[in-house]
């Protein structure tokens, strides 16, 4: 399906990666990983042709139809919805307008219905009497419902735009598929179907995602980015990581008795040689020193930070008690009646559409918020710490630098030991100094995390802490959550998070009640699966 030579791409004179040779073969699905900058979507271009490479070439077999999911959510803004998903196939919305053109003239020509014939023959060839029918299946599998078929781009959120640009890549049965993170702001019900539907993808499909469980749902390869190279293996993204590490460690241990033996040698050469009746031994073990090589292990371009909750102490028998809270904000109630008491060992996830009530609720938990109704009551020994779902105040107007950002947040405000906090986070050296206004989203996230580690806090909110990570961060951030002895309230669209996570499940309903299941949040889900 897609061949790729030689290929490679420098940035002023540095390479972002090079000499890739490879081949994406129909009835696969590949997807793309690497750290933040490796060149991902970089990569994505070039394979659409969006992008030039350096060097080498993208060859696709002839006649075939690629669609590539679209980045820019307004962009249909003119059209209505129904012909935004068929745009997908531009030959045949194309034909369909200019069919249109034709039956709409007063007075047809001879010309004009030889060419509607023509028109009409490949109209059929193309599905196109099929058209709206099967784009509205896909529409309505991503949770777009009939009533807004016909509504134009403009009047839609910028969620549902992101729905209606995914329909549309998946519309007409392309051969190849190409998507950059086609699971952002999407919910869960829609991620389930559009995982089925990849599954029953027949073409080639190139995906690029931070979604562990997606990856490890829907791909048959990994195409790792890494030391300026790109490789491809076979597995899902668990499979890729196990072996990963697996061979690291070899190398590490070969490499660790590598460094024994040549200490051995050195040792014993410097002992010997001087002595005559040892001389010979050591010569000959001056020769096996010489062909003995420590592997340099290749620079990878990922960094793992890593996340650990340490309380000061351990929360008692009276935990949080939320009785009867509603709360409506711009003249809907996105909270009705909530009631909930947290236990020892909860750790809940907060799941559903209405992450309208997740946030309100995370907020009135914090006191940043009060509710019209009800009562939160949080025992004595309880202390928590807050991560919201938009930090921007947190970083607004600010001239400090990282140092002094934490600093505030710190009942030691020595530099050595804030420099610990952030370099978990992997800010090391001078980055430290570096101003918190010029933070990228992912470094600001990391940067609240750090403040978390160092609350001792006993109770942990967090409101979509995933936004923004790399994969290596998820991952740790999944280990720590995991691993801290302490209540955790988290929503996340991060389902290999919550399920390893969560031992109980919040779902909010669309008119803000809730549902309290003590269950795991796969265990949720299958419940929720028509019943016959």
């Amino acid at each position: 399906m897609i061949t790729v030579s030689d290929l490679s791409l420098n940035y002023s004179g540095t390479p972002l990666f090079s000499h890739v040779d490879l081949q994406f073969l129909r009835g696969n699905c590949y997807g793309i990983i690497g750290a933040n900058g490796a060149g991902k979507s970089t990569f994505l271009k070039i394979l659409s042709g969006d992008l030039e490479p350096s060097t080498g070439e993208v060859s696709i077999l002839p006649n075939t139809r690629m669609s590539v999911l679209k980045q820019n959510q307004n962009a249909y803004d003119a059209y209505n919805v129904m012909d935004t998903v068929i745009m997908g196939n531009q030959r045949l919305y194309d034909i369909g307008k200019e069919k249109e053109a034709l039956y709409a003239k007063e007075e047809m020509t001879d010309e004009d219905g030889m060419r509607a014939c023509q028109l009409e023959e490949e109209y059929a060839e193309l599905g196109g009497w099929e058209s709206e029918s099967d784009a509205s299946r896909i529409l309505q599998g991503l949770g777009i419902g009939t009533d807004l078929h016909d509504n134009d781009m403009a009047t839609l959120d910028a969620r549902l735009k992101v729905k209606v640009l995914l329909a549309q890549a998946l519309f007409g049965s392309p051969d190849l598929l190409m998507m950059d993170e086609p699971t952002n702001n999407l919910d869960i019900d829609a991620v389930n179907w559009l995982e089925d539907f990849l599954l029953d993808f027949p073409g080639t499909v190139i995906v690029v995602s931070h979604d562990r469980h997606f990856l490890n749902t829907v791909c048959t390869h990994i195409v790792d980015i890494d030391y300026n190279k790109i490789k491809m293996y076979v597995g899902n993204y668990d499979f890729w990581y196990e072996s990963s590490q697996l061979v690291q460690q070899l190398i590490k241990n070969q490499n660790k008795r590598n460094e024994e033996k040549i200490k051995e040698l050195q040792d014993f050469i410097s002992r010997f040689s001087a002595n005559k009746s040892k001389s010979k031994q050591a010569t000959a073990r001056r020769k096996l020193l010489d062909k003995l090589t420590v592997e340099e292990m290749p620079a990878s371009s990922r960094r793992y930070p890593w996340v650990a909750f340490s309380p000061d102490r351990e929360v008692g028998k009276d935990i949080l008690f939320v009785t009867d809270v509603s709360k409506t904000i711009d003249g809907v109630k996105v909270l009705d009646k909530v009631s909930f008491i947290v236990g020892h060992g909860d750790k809940i996830a907060f799941v559903g559409d209405n992450e309208n009530a997740h946030t309100a609720l995370f907020k009135i938990l914090a006191g940043e918020m009060e509710p019209d109704e009800g009562t939160v009551k949080w025992g004595q020994t309880a202390t928590f710490s807050y991560f919201p779902k938009d930090n921007t105040p947190y970083f607004e107007g600010c001239e400090d630098n990282l140092v002094q950002w934490l600093r505030q947040y710190s009942n030691d405000p020595q530099e050595q030991y804030l420099r610990g906090f952030l370099g978990r986070m992997l800010f090391s050296g001078d980055e430290v100094y570096k101003p918190v206004k010029v933070l990228s989203g992912g470094e600001k996230v990391r940067c609240m995390l750090s403040r978390m580690m160092l609350s001792g806090a006993n109770v942990l909110l967090l409101d979509q802490p995933t936004n923004h990570l790399d994969l290596e961060s998820i991952a740790a951030l999944n280990n720590g959550l995991e691993a801290v002895k302490c209540n955790v309230l988290v929503s996340s669209h991060d389902h290999q998070l919550i399920q390893t996570v969560c031992n109980r499940v919040f779902d909010f309903t669309a008119e803000g009640k809730l549902i309290d299941r003590m269950m795991s949040y796969d265990e949720y889900l299958e419940s929720q699966k028509p019943q016959g």
